[in-house]
């Protein structure tokens, strides 16, 4: 297993109960001893959940959270996701703004991108991805 950081729907079906997801968390929790996510999916998660006033799904996403590590945005990761921006406008293959960010603070930190988005973050090149819910 690789170091890997977990974009929004995956931490999205990790609080839904996921068995897969759960599964995978846990094998990564006792390799590495934490799992990261970037601020953009805490950010995500977190506008979520307070629109639904789902208080019971936010105390166990701040739980996960205070045991794991966020992953801040930086100039350089920022310089990546604006490249990776870029890139990808030319070719006429955009994908968010938000999920541009999260492959630019992965690729940034050297870390697998997990996520079940595969079709938006294949064409990002060099990002390496891997899918928990499957």
């Amino acid at each position: 297993m690789k170091q890997s950081i977990i974009d929004t729907d995956i931490l999205s079906e990790f609080l839904r109960g996921n068995s897969k997801v759960i599964a995978k968390v846990d094998e990564h929790l006792k390799e590495f001893g934490f799992i990261s996510l970037s601020i953009i999916t805490y950010y995500e998660i977190l506008n979520g959940l307070l629109y639904k006033d789902a208080r019971k799904q936010m105390s166990k996403f701040e739980e996960f959270v205070s045991l794991n590590k966020v992953v801040p945005l930086t100039i350089r990761t920022v310089k990546i996701s604006a490249n990776i921006q870029a890139d990808l406008r030319k070719k006429g293959t955009v994908i968010g703004h938000t999920d541009t960010l999260i492959a630019g603070v992965a690729m940034a930190s050297e870390l697998q991108l997990v996520t079940n988005n595969t079709d938006h973050f294949k064409r990002i090149k060099g990002l390496e991805i891997a899918n928990w819910t499957k």
